[in-house]
């Protein structure tokens, strides 16, 4: 991903004035609404067009999110011998012999070592959730901060590295803490943008357990951008998806930055 700047996440960024969303890879892109008359208890997420109140839209929204899987082990399988066939191709193409002695392996080396790389494919978020969703009268922010994320730019097929911080401000119910750490990695091991993938882990997150309000951040480095155009060794990228109460409400907000910081 060419990125030749920060996407950083500033207080004072413009927010969407509409009050629709959309469907991103299965998810529904859509703010938690704040609770009215204080009674604490945030809003499901609407799908576009539904009336407010519509359960059942929403419910074919979580639908496609429980069901999401696009590849299995039996895939991988079969996909094999085709994945190393291409890179034999790459090789001849770079103007090696994919015969010589030091590259005779490499081709299937490369393409177990691709499919691990991408095996987010392989995983659904509900599997993972499923038995770690706890009812909990807790209403104060919990963050897990500096999970280790690995993850392949989809426009060059380099590493993308660096960490995600986490918030969420519990609605009677909470996650358990390493499942966090498990929806970065099913999301990261994929071919990934970074700004999807800051969006995709919180709308999942919001989507399980319907919280109050939800903030991710990432910051990570791009091999697109180290070891190849503008070769910036020390560059960043910092993205940020702010839903509920943390994108409307600057004290909580601010509270979440400041912690993930200190």
């Amino acid at each position: 991903m060419d990125h030749s700047k920060q996407t950083q996440y500033s207080a004072n960024e413009k927010k969407d004035t509409g009050d629709g969303g959309s469907v991103l890879n299965g998810h529904f892109d859509g703010m938690v609404k704040r609770p009215s008359g204080g009674t604490g208890r945030a809003a499901a997420p609407q799908p576009p067009g539904a009336e407010p109140g519509s359960h059942r839209a929403t419910s074919s929204v979580m639908e496609s999110w429980k069901e999401e899987r696009t590849r299995s082990v039996e895939d991988n399988e079969m996909s094999l011998p085709s994945l190393a066939a291409a890179y034999s191709t790459i090789l001849r193409g770079l103007g090696e012999d994919p015969q010589r002695q030091g590259l005779l392996k490499t081709p299937w080396r490369a393409a177990t070592a691709m499919q691990f790389f991408t095996k987010g494919y392989q995983e659904k978020i509900i599997d993972v959730l499923n038995d770690a969703i706890f009812d909990e009268d807790h209403d104060e922010m919990v963050i897990v901060k500096d999970i280790d994320m690995f993850s392949m730019c989809e426009h060059h097929l380099v590493p993308i590295f660096g960490r995600v911080h986490i918030g969420y401000l519990p609605n009677k119910r909470v996650l358990g803490l390493s499942k966090l750490a498990r929806i970065v990695e099913i999301y990261s091991r994929r071919l990934q943008v970074q700004e999807r993938l800051t969006k995709q882990i919180a709308v999942a997150i919001t989507e399980a357990l319907q919280p109050t309000g939800v903030g991710v951040v990432i910051e990570a480095t791009h091999m697109c951008m180290v070891m190849r155009g503008v070769q910036k060794m020390n560059s960043k990228t910092v993205t940020s998806t702010m839903l509920g109460v943390f994108r409307e409400d600057p004290k909580t907000r601010d509270e979440f930055l400041t912690l993930i910081r200190s």
